[in-house]
């Protein structure tokens, strides 16, 4: 047997831990970074960014409402280390090629800052130019939203791309006071946009020739990081 090396994984978190001028906190969310680490760390050399370096973020909310989940909770308890000491993101520009797969988690609080991040943009661009996957959960998909190749189409052009739903937004009650909706905006930057059947079911989209992943919600999550696996692996025997 062959011997397959692991894979390197960059996860991004958001920095921003106000809910616009609400006062309300928000930040990356719980299921979206606990369940791909979960499938993932076993496996993969792991590295965590954020645009502020330092803690970022937690969504309370996340935490709460997540309590009983097994998984998030042994992660909450255990792996508060990844997100309280992240590194910077733009200290991984010009890095892609010493990693597989860049996973943006999501939360409300990338909206505010991953959206128009010039850093992540370059980082993620830079990532699919080398060949790497590129992912992104929920709100996370954000960050893929105004990223331009090299040959300056975005990303998400003509794309199936998932990413929380505009109906999922309304049942939540937040759908007047996010700054945008994420599912619109991805449809009018010429995203193909895809969603579960029903609100909160799991949906994947796979673009890019299998190197653009995104997952539609915390649901979605853990699948991404099983559909990378799986595809890093078989094309490594």
């Amino acid at each position: 047997m062959s011997f397959v090396p692991k894979p390197k994984v960059l996860f991004i978190l958001s920095s921003h831990s106000k809910f616009g001028d609400t006062g309300n906190p928000t930040g990356w969310y719980l299921p979206e970074f606990a369940h791909p680490y979960a499938v993932l760390a076993p496996h993969a050399e792991i590295s965590v960014a954020s645009p502020a370096g330092g803690e970022a973020p937690l969504d309370p909310g996340s935490v709460e409402l997540f309590k009983e989940d097994p998984v998030c909770m042994t992660f909450y308890k255990q792996q508060s280390h990844l997100w309280k000491n992240t590194d910077k993101l733009e200290n991984y520009i010009g890095k892609a090629a010493d990693f597989d797969l860049i996973f943006v988690a999501g939360g409300h609080g990338p909206l505010w800052d991953l959206t128009d991040n010039a850093s992540l943009q370059k980082l993620l661009a830079e990532f699919y130019d080398s060949g790497k996957v590129v992912a992104a959960v929920c709100h996370g998909t954000c960050a893929l939203l105004n990223v331009k190749l090299t040959n300056g189409e975005l990303i998400i052009k003509d794309q199936p791309v998932t990413g929380f739903s505009n109906d999922e937004e309304k049942q939540i009650g937040l759908d007047e006071a996010v700054p945008f909706s994420l599912q619109t905006e991805l449809i009018k930057n010429g995203g193909k946009y895809e969603k579960a059947s029903a609100p909160w079911g799991a949906h994947i989209s796979v673009g890019r020739n299998g190197r653009m992943i995104t997952g539609q919600n915390p649901a979605s999550a853990a699948g991404i990081a099983e559909l990378f696996l799986k595809s890093y692996n078989s094309g490594r025997k």
